[in-house]
């Protein structure tokens, strides 16, 4: 059983936690792994987990070093008008993917997930999880549609950005925004 409280002495705990929410999230996926767990597998108390982390799906943003966390982003893109939900979304896109300190983490997580099926399943879940059904369900449009709408995104800052597909390499990033803001617009809001 695991004990209360900070390990006596000198200890890297966070990390710790860390690798062994990697291993379990590799062995049984974003869905099946719990915070309980995870601090087991740790020999920590689960309030070390939630101490460090604060929730699941903080451990995996920082276990897997995801640039940014649905737990921030979803309600960003949520607040405000719903008819201009397509230029926020457009907008933390091509932020996202501009900077290359942002870029690289999301390209070694795409890469993991086309190569690993294992790596795939966990990103699935986790984005089901936390992206689409949340986004989906606050906007009442079906999970699908979300589903299209995102992919539509990723795909342009993939043009752009990885495989540098002309015209969309070099388009203006004011009029690229207005374009995947208006596809984003009209795919969650057809009828």
């Amino acid at each position: 059983m695991a004990t209360v409280g900070r390990r006596p002495g000198s200890t890297a705990t966070r990390e710790e936690i860390l690798e062994a929410a990697r291993k379990l999230f590799a062995q049984n996926g974003y869905d099946r792994t719990t915070v309980r767990a995870i601090a087991a597998a740790a020999a920590v108390n689960p309030a070390m987990v939630h101490y460090f982390f604060g929730s699941k799906e903080q451990v995996f943003v920082a276990a897997l070093e995801l640039p940014v966390s649905p737990a921030e982003v979803v309600p960003a893109l949520l607040a405000g008008p719903r008819d201009q939900l397509g230029e926020r979304v457009a907008a933390f896109a091509l932020a996202l993917w501009r900077d290359p300190g942002t870029r690289a983490p999301l390209l070694a997580l795409v890469r993991s997930s086309v190569d690993n099926e294992q790596a795939a399943g966990m990103v699935r879940e986790f984005f089901n999880a936390t992206v689409i059904s949340r986004v989906a369900d606050a906007l009442g449009v079906p999970r699908f549609r979300l589903a299209a709408a995102i992919g539509q995104g990723f795909g342009l800052m993939l043009f752009r950005y990885v495989i540098g597909i002309e015209p969309l390499a070099s388009a203006d990033e004011a009029d690229l925004a207005e374009h995947l803001g208006a596809m984003v617009q009209h795919t969650i809001d057809r009828p």
